[in-house]
């Protein structure tokens, strides 16, 4: 393929990419009470064009933004799909799953390279992998492995992919960050300075990584740490939300973490009405679990629902930053 080809191919993905940024402009400078609506489609728009999912993004009594039914859906029925902002695989996953989109890959010869699934894959990933592989991150990386951490991860693909300019520095400033003491600061200093270096070391000019400070990188990282997704693939088509849960969990299936937009917005529930799962990448689907009634909040689980209570709510303070008041475990189960 020529280098022009891949150019313009790139190029187009680059400006999906930057739709989805506009977009989260848009959510963020909205005054309105609504941020996501699946209104009607206008009249003048293409009739083939897939209806917007029966859901919209609105304030919650007590916790912050959330998703809510439109109308009825049905137990199982698909409400969206999603495809990530930024992923990146495990590193016990690296050489292992497509570096793109996290799909598995067959083991090769050569177990220490990059592998893609497709030439797609390949030429969409030139968004952050053309400024990654300039890099030696032998050092981050040994530094993610040392003190088993895997989000740091997804801030050096989201620096990539703000350095080649398809992403902007405050992408995810829609998100909501995690509250931080000044101990897990102090701690993320490391992370920070290794990641600098590397850049600097690879010779990138001092004006493409001058959003790259301390502040950005903490405040990128709290906001990853309760928005992320641990990617666990369940192979084949599941029908069945429940076998294929189960599945995920018998199967140890995480390939990797991925931040998403609209998943993001999803709030908790310890007996959840919805579930996101994975395929066989890293695009997300949201189906419910059983029906939903129009003007129902949409809730999800972020943790392992089979836990006893006390262990569910030391979890989600530890690891979420707040006490879950949920029907489930207000009676105590």
């Amino acid at each position: 393929m020529s280098v022009l080809a891949l150019g313009r191919r790139t190029s187009r993905w680059a400006s999906r990419f930057k739709i989805l940024h506009s977009q989260a402009t848009l959510f963020r400078t909205s005054s309105s009470n609504c941020f996501f609506t699946s209104s009607t489609a206008n009249k003048n728009e293409d009739p083939v064009r897939p209806a917007p999912p029966p859901i919209r993004v609105s304030l919650t009594e007590s916790a912050g933004r959330g998703v809510f039914a439109t109308r009825r859906i049905g137990s199982g029925d698909l409400v969206h799909t999603a495809r990530p902002l930024v992923a990146h695989p495990s590193l016990s996953t690296t050489h292992s799953v497509c570096y793109f989109c996290l799909r598995k890959q067959k083991a090769t010869s050569q177990t220490q390279a990059i592998q893609f699934c497709s030439e797609e894959c390949e030429e969409q990933s030139m968004v952050f992998y053309n400024v990654e592989r300039r890099a030696n991150w032998s050092d981050y990386d040994n530094y993610c492995r040392t003190h088993g951490l895997k989000y740091p991860l997804l801030v050096k693909r989201l620096a990539c992919m703000v350095i080649s300019g398809v992403a902007a520095a405050d992408s995810f400033d829609i998100l909501q960050p995690a509250s931080l003491s000044p101990v897990m600061v102090s701690e993320m200093e490391e992370g920070f300075s290794l990641l600098r270096n590397a850049f600097t070391n690879a010779n990138i000019c001092d004006e493409q990584v001058a959003f790259l400070t301390n502040k950005w990188y903490t405040s990128v990282l709290a906001r990853i740490r309760i928005n992320a997704f641990r990617v666990e693939l369940v192979g084949g088509l599941y029908e069945d939300l429940l076998s294929s849960a189960a599945a995920s969990v018998e199967a140890e299936a995480a390939v990797g973490n991925a931040v998403y937009m609209l998943p993001s917005f999803y709030n908790h529930d310890c007996d959840p009405n919805a579930h996101i799962l994975w395929i066989e990448n890293a695009d997300a689907r949201l189906k419910v679990l059983r029906d939903v009634e129009a003007g129902e909040e949409l809730r999800i689980c972020y943790i392992d629902a089979s836990m006893d209570r006390d262990a569910r709510q030391t979890l989600l303070s530890q690891g979420f930053g707040f006490h879950c008041n949920c029907f489930r475990c207000s009676s105590g189960d």
